[in-house]
Formats: structure tokens, C-alpha cells, sequence
């Protein structure tokens, strides 16, 4: 990552317009190409089936890709819940939080332009209205499972948030 970067201001050393400027476009292009090698790599082991061995103490079959019903309803049922104490919220916070969510890593540019909100603002209020989205879902009794504590509870169960019919 370090050599691909020095070769990027090589070939691009022409386009920087202020001398000054050079450290800082190394550190963006360092930190871009960081984020795509961690992308790539997680779209890698999104890829990737573990094979059995031919040992007799592992099984032939392979595991299925599909999750099981009760992981389906379960993940329905918590998406549901999520996006009903979602429309609880200020519709500020609504619409931060759906922009937010839309992207792996968002960015704060194309919100801050879209919803009219100062880039330095964005991440303390996405923060503060998580918490009351946390608030109300405390409330409620639902954002504490029994793995709430725990890497997959944070991420949540069943992968990716699905928005339920007739939620924008």
C-alpha cells in the first residue's frame, strides 16, 4: 500500500497544484487505498466457502448458504422494530440516519449537500440521534438480545438492515 501510494503522486505529481499540499494527498491516498483493501478483502471472504475435509469426523456436505426460518423471521422481525422506532425520531434525525446507512462508509460530502448540513455536524448528530434511536428502542425493550453485548449484536443477526414494504 505504501509503494502504490508513492507511485500515485509519481504519476499524479503534475495535478498538485500547492507544494504544501503534498503530505495531505498522501495521507488521503493512503487512507482511500486502505479503505478499498479492506473492501476488497471483505467482498473476498463474502466469496469463500470453507470445503470439509475427507475425514470421516467432518461432514461431506457442504454448509448451506441460506439462513435457516427462524433466522429469516428473527431478522424481519428486528428490522420491522427498527424501522418503526426509526419514524419515532425528529425527521432531521430520520433523514441523517437513512443516508447514513445507505453506504459502507458515507460520505459526509454528498450528505451534508444533500440535507444542507455542516460537515463538521454530521458525525455528532448521527450520534446523537443513534442514542435516541437506542433511547426509544430501550424503551421498548428490543435493542438489548441476548449477544447485545457482543460483535454480532452490534452488527445485528441476520446481515444487511432490509427496509420493510412501503418504507423509503
Amino acid at each position: 500500500m505504501v509503494q502504490s501510494t508513492w507511485v500515485a503522486l509519481v504519476r499524479h505529481a503534475d495535478s498538485i497544484a500547492e507544494p504544501k499540499a503534498v503530505l495531505k494527498w498522501l495521507l488521503v491516498t493512503a487512507k482511500r487505498a486502505a479503505w478499498e483493501a479492506v473492501r476488497k478483502h471483505r467482498d473476498d471472504e463474502k466469496r469463500r466457502t470453507e470445503l470439509p475435509d475427507d475425514s470421516p469426523e467432518h461432514p461431506m456436505a457442504l454448509p448451506a448458504k441460506d439462513p435457516l426460518p427462524d433466522d429469516e423471521v428473527l431478522r424481519e422481525e428486528r428490522d420491522r422494530i427498527l424501522w418503526m422506532s426509526l419514524q419515532q425520531l425528529p425527521g432531521r434525525c430520520q433523514e441523517l440516519l437513512r443516508l447514513v446507512s445507505l453506504a459502507d462508509r458515507p460520505d459526509y460530502r454528498h450528505i451534508s449537500a444533500a440535507i444542507g448540513m455542516p460537515m463538521g455536524s454530521i458525525g455528532s448528530t448521527r450520534g446523537r440521534c443513534l442514542a435516541k434511536l437506542r433511547t426509544i428502542l430501550d424503551e421498548q425493550g428490543t435493542s438489548r438480545g441476548p449477544d447485545a453485548g457482543t460483535e454480532q449484536g452490534r452488527r445485528g443477526r441476520g446481515g444487511p438492515l432490509v427496509r420493510p414494504e412501503g418504507h423509503a
